[in-house]
């Protein structure tokens, strides 16, 4: 039987950080952070590569402690109200070969105390990208319906994140699609508990919900004229 990636110390490390948000701590327990954060992630990755590919071969998974798939655990916190320094959760994302960061269409691991997820789809795209979805889901809405109503998605997923409080500029009110029109973000998510995190079948768990997305993923690649 395979050992799992992580472990109930991943989850106490990561709610510890939450209540002690600052540099002097985290600096004192870096090696904590090595050992239940980043190593298990990067195995986690690594381990996920083949699965990814299997999916598509124009997304990524790589397992580097900068730049690659685990994202950084430093916050950018420039233009935050919120000055505390470090991220208390771990966010891994297998994002398309045409991203660069995570506004990239990607499949998404989310990992905290509170919260564990799986996401696909793309984050606070920009004008362009955004404007490309609505033309295809207005083109296209029978394809975005079959694929966002069928059952097996819908048994897995919602859909999350921002949408406009009126309609889209150049849509009509009406539209019979101004549900979807008004998004800002197309991220659906998949809860997890915390028993699927820590399980040995973590990647067969994962690849499997990420599998139930690929029509998503496909049709958003679709809309911004990328390969999936």
């Amino acid at each position: 039987m395979s050992t799992p990636f992580y472990s109930q110390q991943t989850f106490d490390f990561l709610q510890q950080l939450s209540e002690n948000n600052n540099r002097a701590w985290f600096n004192e327990r870096k090696s904590q952070y090595e050992e239940f954060v980043r190593l298990p992630s990067l195995d986690f990755i690594d381990a996920m590569e083949p699965n990814i590919k299997n999916l598509s071969s124009r997304f990524t998974a790589v397992a580097k402690k900068t730049g690659g798939s685990l994202m950084r655990v430093y916050r950018d916190a420039r233009f935050s109200n919120d000055k505390t320094p470090y991220k208390t959760n771990i966010g891994i994302q297998f994002r398309h070969l045409a991203g660069k960061d995570v506004h990239a269409p990607g499949f998404y691991l989310h990992i905290s105390p509170n919260d564990c997820f799986v996401g696909a789809g793309i984050w606070r795209p920009d004008g362009k990208s955004l404007n490309q979805i609505r033309e295809m889901i207005s083109d296209s809405p029978n394809a975005w319906k079959s694929i966002t109503h069928h059952k097996t998605f819908r048994r897995y997923y919602k859909f999350t994140g921002d949408s406009l409080k009126t309609y889209p500029r150049g849509y009509a009110k009406d539209h019979p699609m101004i549900q979807d029109l008004k998004r800002k973000d197309f991220i659906a998510i998949h809860p997890l508990s915390h028993d699927q995190i820590l399980s040995p079948n973590l990647v067969k768990t994962i690849h499997h919900r990420f599998n139930v997305a690929s029509e998503l993923m496909d049709y958003l690649c679709n809309a911004l004229e990328l390969p999936y």
